[in-house]
């Protein structure tokens, strides 16, 4: 396939707004760093750079998730595309595709390969995952969508039966009412044939998930540092990342691991695009992301309050991770 048939088969919608890859970014380190405790959203990882980093983290032996996610996608695939038979795949958060291939794979097998919807923030990464699945996938067209999943738009296309996935237990950077309220803009995309696919990272022995997010190569601790220098970059701030430590824990009360970034000194951080001075103390940290982790009561609550119904529920044999198939409630 030549690139000119394969840019054919690729339409790219912008919904990130006229400021950049990050247009609420202002408004919410604005916010974040403003606050106290001073936090920064967990979407501002995924410049080219995160994104890079991410990748790395995923093949990482401590990170059990991406892993077993995609093991458990290849034992079900088949029979969950089967029962819904979707013509259509969205993804929400969609980033390389690398599970994607796992659904798109049993589509094809069943002659259903039409039309894969990603929606992701970094755009360079999304036309490159198009760009590759149109040559593995020849009979495959990919729409795109550059924007923030956290504010869904009508733009997934109609006809046909549409799985809808979540993948990467991505829900878990959300705060219960966060989750809820995207729950409930997705809830309303969905016709009474299609099937939303969420994945979601379940409580464990608290030792295996602190080593997740603590790989012994310090993966973890570029990729948290690296949102300073997205900050830096498209807000011209004057953000040390070697000036601060990444910290990773457990919250047992909130059953959620939290990122943090600490200072290691006092100090001063001027951000010239907001007109922002920060003024930090020795050991106040940046909450830089939250992953909460579930078990399959809590998973059935959400999607209940998100207006969607519980079909099916697996886990891989270890109880690691879960996958949710729902419908909208009629």
């Amino acid at each position: 396939m030549t690139p000119q048939q394969r840019e054919s088969k690729v339409t790219i919608d912008l919904h990130s707004g006229e400021n950049g890859p990050f247009p609420r970014l202002a408004e919410d380190v604005r916010k974040g760093l403003t606050k106290t405790p001073k936090e920064l959203p967990p979407k501002y990882f995924y410049d080219a750079r995160g994104a890079e980093l991410f990748e790395q983290i995923c093949d990482l032996p401590e990170y059990y998730l991406t892993r077993t996610e995609g093991v458990l996608l290849e034992q079900i695939a088949d029979e969950l595309v089967e029962s819904c038979r979707p013509t259509t795949l969205v993804e929400f958060g969609s980033g390389s595709a690398r599970k994607t291939r796992i659904l798109l794979d049993a589509m094809a097998r069943r002659g259903l390969l039409n039309l894969y919807v990603p929606i992701d923030v970094n755009e360079d990464l999304l036309r490159q995952a198009a760009r590759a699945l149109c040559e593995d996938y020849p009979g495959l067209r990919v729409h795109g969508v550059v924007g923030d999943f956290e504010r869904p738009v009508e733009i997934i296309p109609d006809g046909g039966p549409r799985l809808v996935a979540f993948l990467g237990s991505t829900i878990g950077n959300l705060t219960p009412d966060e989750a809820i309220g995207f729950l409930r803009n997705v809830a309303p995309l969905l016709g009474p044939e299609d099937r939303f696919l969420l994945g979601t990272d379940l409580v464990k022995d608290i030792a295996v998930v602190e080593r997740a997010y603590n790989d012994a190569a310090g993966v973890t601790a570029a990729f948290n540092r690296n949102i300073l220098a997205v900050v830096n970059r498209h807000l011209g701030a004057d953000f040390d990342p070697e000036r601060f430590e990444h910290l990773a824990f457990y919250n047992r009360d909130a059953s959620r691991i939290e990122m943090h970034l600490v200072a290691r000194e006092a100090h001063r951080v001027f951000i010239e695009g907001i007109d922002l001075t920060v003024t930090l103390a020795r050991g106040e940290s940046i909450r830089t992301e939250i992953s909460c982790k579930y078990t399959r009561p809590m998973v059935e609550s959400m999607l209940a309050a998100g207006g969607l119904r519980l079909l099916r529920w697996d886990m891989d044999r270890d109880k690691l991770f879960g996958l949710s198939l729902s419908r909208v409630v009629q």
